[in-house]
C-alpha cells in the first residue's frame, strides 16, 4: 500500500517591489514598452513533515536599491514574523543564484543548501565573461556559493530530484542555465513554485518570454513543462507577479501586504 503523501503549506513572501518597472524592462518586443508593470520579489517557505524549507532567501537592499528595486521587509525579519528563526532553518533551496535571490546566504547559518549542478558550472564559467549574462550575478555571492560548496554546505545536485515526500526540484532552464522549479504537495493538489521560470503569470497565458534569458526556447518549452507538473493553471506560482498578493490570502493579519499562503486557492481577481 502506498504512503499518503505529506500535505505541505506553502508561505510566499513579499520582501521588495519596483513600482517604475516597464513593460519593456520585462517583456520581448512587447507592444507597449512604456506601460509600467510592477515586479514583487518573492522568496518561500514550505512546511509540514515536521520540517520547515526555506526556497532562496531575498534580495539584498542595497543591490536592489542600486537597480531601482525597494526593500519593503528584510527576508531575515519576514521569517521570524512569521515565526520561523533564520539561524534554526537547516534546508534552504535555491532555484538560480541571481543576485535578488541569494541576498541572505549568510542569514541562514545552519542550513544545507541545494542548487543544480548546470546552475554552478554556469555561474563559474566562460558566460560570466559576457555582460548580458553576468549583469544579475554578483561576484561577492558567487564566492560565498563557492565557500559554501568546499566546506560541504552546498549540495550541487542532477537536473530532477525527489528531495521528500511531496516535494521535487526539477531544472527548466531558460532565464538561467539551471533555473529549477519547485514541486509541493498541497492539500489542493499539486503546486508549482515557478520562481523565475515564470516572472509573471501573463509569461504563461500569452505564451512570451521574459526579456532576461540565458536560452528563449528553452524559457519557452518550461511552461508546457511546468503546466504538465501542476494539478492546473490556478495551481502555478510565479516568482514575481504583484497578482500573487492580490489573489491569495495573506498568511496572518499583521503580515497582510507580506506573506500568503500560496498552498490555498486564490481567488478570481485579476
Amino acid at each position: 500500500m502506498t504512503a499518503a503523501l505529506p500535505d505541505y503549506r506553502i508561505f510566499a513572501i513579499r520582501h521588495a517591489e519596483n513600482t517604475v518597472r516597464t513593460r519593456g524592462n520585462n517583456f520581448i518586443n512587447d507592444p507597449d514598452p512604456l506601460d509600467l508593470l510592477q515586479m514583487d520579489f518573492y522568496f518561500w517557505v514550505i512546511s509540514g513533515a515536521g520540517r520547515v524549507i526555506v526556497v532562496d532567501t531575498g534580495i539584498d537592499a542595497a543591490k536592489g536599491a542600486a537597480n531601482g528595486h525597494h526593500q519593503t521587509i528584510a527576508p531575515p525579519e519576514a521569517l521570524r514574523a512569521l515565526g520561523v528563526a533564520p539561524d534554526a532553518v537547516d534546508t534552504v533551496i535555491l532555484t538560480h543564484a541571481h543576485y535578488d535571490h541569494v541576498g541572505y546566504l549568510d542569514a541562514f547559518p545552519r542550513a544545507q543548501f541545494w542548487m543544480q549542478a548546470e546552475e554552478m558550472a554556469h555561474i563559474t564559467g566562460p558566460w560570466m565573461q559576457v555582460p548580458f549574462f553576468a549583469h544579475a550575478y554578483h561576484a561577492d555571492d558567487i564566492a560565498r556559493l563557492e565557500d559554501l560548496l568546499r566546506r560541504d554546505r552546498l549540495q550541487l545536485h542532477d537536473r530532477d530530484l525527489e528531495f521528500a515526500p511531496g516535494l521535487s526540484l526539477h531544472r527548466v532552464g531558460g532565464h538561467t542555465a539551471g533555473q529549477e522549479v519547485v514541486r509541493v504537495h498541497t492539500a489542493r493538489g499539486w503546486v508549482v513554485l515557478a520562481s523565475d521560470a515564470l516572472h509573471y503569470f501573463e509569461e504563461l497565458e500569452r505564451g512570451v518570454p521574459y526579456a532576461i534569458a540565458f536560452g528563449l526556447p528553452e524559457m519557452l518549452a518550461a511552461h508546457d513543462r511546468i503546466r504538465a507538473m501542476a494539478e492546473s493553471e490556478a495551481h502555478i506560482v510565479p516568482g514575481h507577479d504583484p497578482r500573487v498578493a492580490r489573489i491569495y490570502p495573506p498568511a496572518q493579519s499583521d503580515l497582510a501586504e507580506t506573506v500568503f499562503r500560496v498552498d490555498l486557492p486564490p481567488s478570481g481577481a485579476n
